[in-house]
């Protein structure tokens, strides 16, 4: 066998349909408890219990106590990009485990990537900061810029007080639905909780869809335009 990371293993955590399904489910960012978890799954409560502890053990997920209750979320980011990669990847293949349903417009158009914009609007916010230099990408890596850094801070967002500065700033993430990138990092993260702190959206109950009311689509169309 030859050196280096095994990458057959993270791989056979994800390939079990019932863990695909768990972790589709946590790419939400909420932390759920493994009877939320095993009715996303298809399992029985004992069935997904194993399955976590694999996924736990792998280093994907990382298991909380909240008083009597166990919640389960993802280990990091970086767990979540390479699921959303996947999904993308699945996606542009063909491989759609079932037809589209009514809430599929809804989940395509804004939806919740982990802690991020990501759908057509993720896509929009990321093109428009792109094409006005608030964003540049050298060497594979994306950076702010100081133009952008004004308009970030022009929207109210001291980005100062963003969290976990051992993570990037700026991140490009491929989003599946669209199969092109949208914002992710610490920028990515603070930009969405800033919009939703403005009242310009809210996440729909239970689902990663993302609701614009109609003076947020205004605001969103107008911080971020296309041409």
């Amino acid at each position: 066998m030859k050196d280096g990371p095994d990458i057959s293993r993270v791989a056979s955590l994800i390939g079990d349909p019932a863990r695909a399904n768990i972790l589709s489910a946590l790419t939400s960012g909420k932390a759920l408890t493994a009877t939320e978890l095993a009715q996303e799954a298809g399992v029985t409560v004992q069935t997904a219990s194993s399955h976590l502890a694999k996924l736990a053990e792998g280093g994907l997920i990382t298991p909380r106590k909240s008083g009597r209750h166990k919640y389960f979320s993802l280990a990091s980011e970086e767990v979540a990009h390479v699921l959303e990669a996947l999904m993308g990847l699945a996606a542009g293949a063909g491989h759609l485990r079932r037809r589209p349903g009514p809430r599929d417009p809804a989940l395509r158009q804004a939806r919740v990537c982990y802690n991020h914009l990501a759908g057509d609007l993720g896509v929009q916010l990321y093109d428009s900061m792109r094409a006005r230099g608030f964003l540049a990408s050298a060497d594979d890596v994306l950076t702010l810029t100081g133009p952008g850094a004004q308009f970030v801070t022009s929207l109210g967002l001291d980005i100062a007080s963003l969290p976990s500065p051992r993570s990037p700033m700026c991140r490009p993430c491929l989003d599946w639905s669209e199969r092109r990138t949208h914002l992710a990092g610490r920028l990515g993260r603070g930009l969405f909780a800033h919009m939703v702190g403005l009242g310009w959206m809210t996440r729909e109950k239970n689902s990663r869809v993302v609701v614009l009311s109609d003076s947020g689509r205004a605001a969103f169309h107008a911080a971020f335009p296309v041409s």
